[in-house]
Order: C-alpha cells, then sequence, then structure tokens
C-alpha cells in the first residue's frame, strides 16, 4: 500500500466560499477599525454572523460587541432567544431601545401604535455616536431588497449617518477602504453576497439553533392586503376582516406591526430548503408591510440612516 498523502485536490463548496469571503471581511474589520461592532437581533442571519464570527475569531471572545436596537415591539421568542444566545456565547450585548429615544424626543411617532420599524436609524445612530462605533457590522444580503442590491460590502455612512448610492467606495479586487473622518462611519455587510437560500443551506449545515417561529406553527391571521397579518395587541382585525387559523412560518422577523409569516408547513431547515429553491418572491416582499409602501421606500429609509 503506498505511503504517499493524496494529491487529490479538496474541493470547496459554494458555502465554503461564502463562508471564507464572510470570514475575511469580519477579520478585516477587527484589523482596520477601532471601535466596530456587530448588530445582534436574534434573527437567522444574525444568528449566522455569529456563527461565522466564532469560526474567525475563537478561541478568543469577539472583538466586538453585540447591538441590538430593540424596536420594543419585537416577538417575544425572538427576544428571549437574543438574551439566551448572547449569554451562551459569553459576549457583551448592547441594547438601546426607541422607547428611550422617544422620552427624549427625538422620535415623535405619528400615532402611539405606528410602526417603529422605520424610527430605529434614529436610535441606531444615537448608539453609534454614544459608543464611537466606526464600523457596525450587520447580516443585511443583496437579494433581500432593491435598494439593498446598490450597496457595497463596505458601505460609507457620511456624518449624519447618511447614505448615498452615487459616492460609495469601489471594492476591486477585495480591497476595502476603511478610512473614516470622525462622526463618520462603515456598515459591513459580510454575507451581503449570500442568498436566502444560501442562508438556511448554511443554518442546516451547522446545525444552528434559531426562534421556534422560524418553522411551521399554527398562529391566528387576518388576510389583509396579500398579506398574512398576525394577530397581536398590535396587530389587531379591522371592521369587516375575519380571523382564521393558518399553518404559517416567519421568513425573516422584525417589528410585529410589519412582519408578516408565509403559509407553510416546513418544519425543519431540509423543508424550508426545499420551500426556498422554488419561490419566486422574495422574503421582504412576502413578508414586509413597510417595504410595500412604495419601490423607494428601502432607499429613502437608508438614506436618512437605515441599517
Amino acid at each position: 500500500m503506498s505511503t504517499q498523502a493524496s494529491t487529490k485536490p479538496h474541493t470547496m463548496s459554494h458555502l465554503d466560499w461564502l463562508e471564507a469571503e464572510a470570514i475575511y471581511i469580519m477579520r478585516e474589520v477587527a484589523a482596520e477599525c477601532a471601535r466596530p461592532a456587530m448588530l445582534f437581533s436574534g434573527g437567522k442571519d444574525s444568528i449566522v454572523m455569529l456563527r461565522l464570527a466564532e469560526k474567525a475569531f475563537r478561541p478568543g471572545k469577539f472583538p466586538f460587541p453585540l447591538v441590538h436596537i430593540d424596536t420594543e415591539h419585537n416577538f417575544p421568542e425572538v427576544i428571549e432567544f437574543r438574551d439566551w444566545k448572547a449569554k451562551q456565547l459569553g459576549e457583551e450585548l448592547i441594547v438601546r431601545s426607541l422607547e428611550g429615544s422617544i422620552k427624549k424626543g427625538t422620535i415623535r411617532l405619528p400615532h402611539p401604535d405606528a410602526s417603529r420599524n422605520a424610527f430605529q436609524s434614529v436610535t441606531l445612530l444615537e448608539t453609534q455616536e454614544e459608543f464611537g462605533f466606526d464600523a457596525l457590522m450587520g447580516g443585511a444580503r443583496r437579494d433581500e431588497e432593491k435598494a439593498r442590491a446598490k450597496e457595497r460590502i463596505f458601505s460609507f455612512r457620511d456624518g449624519f449617518g447618511q447614505w448615498d448610492p452615487k459616492s460609495q467606495r469601489p471594492e476591486l479586487w477585495d480591497l476595502y477602504n476603511t478610512r473614516v473622518h470622525p462622526g463618520e462611519h462603515m456598515r459591513v455587510f459580510p454575507i451581503s453576497n449570500w442568498t436566502e437560500l444560501d442562508v438556511w443551506q448554511y443554518i442546516e449545515r451547522e446545525k444552528l439553533e434559531l426562534p421556534n417561529i422560524y418553522y411551521a406553527h399554527e398562529r391566528e391571521i387576518i388576510e389583509r392586503n396579500g398579506l398574512l397579518v398576525p394577530v397581536t395587541e398590535m396587530t389587531q382585525p379591522k371592521a369587516g376582516e375575519t380571523v382564521t387559523t393558518r399553518t404559517v412560518r416567519f421568513r425573516t422577523v422584525g417589528d410585529i406591526t410589519c412582519t408578516c409569516p408565509v403559509a407553510s408547513t416546513a418544519a425543519n431547515p431540509i423543508e424550508i430548503i426545499a420551500e426556498t429553491a422554488v419561490t419566486d418572491i422574495t422574503e421582504r416582499g412576502a413578508t414586509r408591510m413597510d417595504d410595500q409602501t412604495s419601490e423607494a421606500s428601502m432607499e429613502r429609509r437608508k438614506k436618512e440612516g437605515y441599517f
């Protein structure tokens, strides 16, 4: 029997390539930025980001804190998972609430029951200024929405936190310019090149735990404008609407007042992968009421400082 080592080259899967790119970007942030942070909401994309950070920096601690901008209108299952996961990892979790900005008067809601999702940019910018963060990493992906597709991996924000798609820096040969003046900062998207299908394939491969609302469960809903609106204290049926119980799951999670589930019986990642592979509607297009107000909804919010 030959004792020579095999010369057969190692073949990397597409997930291996995406993972390696994301780890490289995270390490670039840690090396080049003075005070980075990672946004962590307890959602599936930020959970994938945590696993990538583990692979990039363990056995040491993360060279940045975790940050969540809490609307206080989040699904309780997600918030419970957020706190549990941060404690399990032993990482610092900084939580800042829109309620604090409302009390300060920097956020003024049009009415008490209004969706708070669009106002997150105010509290996010206040938190960025409070801690002096010069880079904020998050799990946004280009396939989610048209405005996100325009964004660079290292997205420059000016002293007002604003994004100008016409003045973004080139990223030739994976070289990133992270220099900012005082008050400016970068938003960084390590999984920008991933798709929803990639995320679920990675969740399955890595056996990642998620909040249970990502999987099929029975829930009271209202059919409204082509969406399945969950019945909650904040989203009550209007006159003439009928409440029904459906088997649903959430493709994305966010503010209760604007996040909807989809009809599904998928109870595990493999079944969700099969569903995702054949869908022709983006996850935000199928689930987010706030993105359906106009074609430019997301782009307008991003120019105002939204993540």
